[in-house]
């Protein structure tokens, strides 16, 4: 038997403005269908990175917070960069590659570097990594990597 995970998100009254947004970000992401209900937008299903989503005009009733996040792993600072002013636009920066986009969505945008140089096999190394980033918003691969030397 297969098994889909799928996120679901809720939205009060934007759900449509979201998926536009995110799929605006993404590279291949596509729209994927808009269910209305009495002539509104009420259900919408999008793609990121391969990834499906559905998003519910539910009403005020819930709001996101940090208990759950989007994490995105990416290859470059470039790509950190990119994705970090675009989601960050109309929200707000976080600390350690969080942020939360203007719909109040938590993202991580990662570098895989990230791991790598927390993974360095002299513990000195590692920690002086970890504490870098913890003193970072958006996470700086350069930076990691000068206290990662300095250690």
């Amino acid at each position: 038997m297969s098994q889909k995970i799928t996120p679901f998100l809720w939205f009060d009254g934007r759900a449509e403005e979201a998926m536009e947004f995110y799929v605006s970000i993404f590279k291949d992401a596509k729209v994927l269908e808009v269910s209305r209900r009495d002539g509104k937008v009420f259900l919408v299903s999008f793609e990121l990175l391969g990834r499906e989503f559905m998003g519910l005009n539910g009403g005020p009733v819930f709001k996101f917070n940090e208990a759950v996040s989007l994490f995105v792993s990416v290859e470059t600072q470039a790509e950190v960069d990119e994705l970090w002013e675009k989601l960050t636009e109309g929200g707000e920066p976080g600390r350690c590659g969080w942020l939360k986009d203007k719909f109040g969505l938590s993202w991580q945008i990662v570098p895989t570097a990230l791991g790598r140089l927390m993974g360095d096999a002299d513990p000195e190394k590692a920690r002086a990594v970890f504490e870098a980033m913890m003193k970072m918003n958006k996470i700086v691969i350069a930076d990691l990597e000068r206290a990662r030397e300095r250690a």
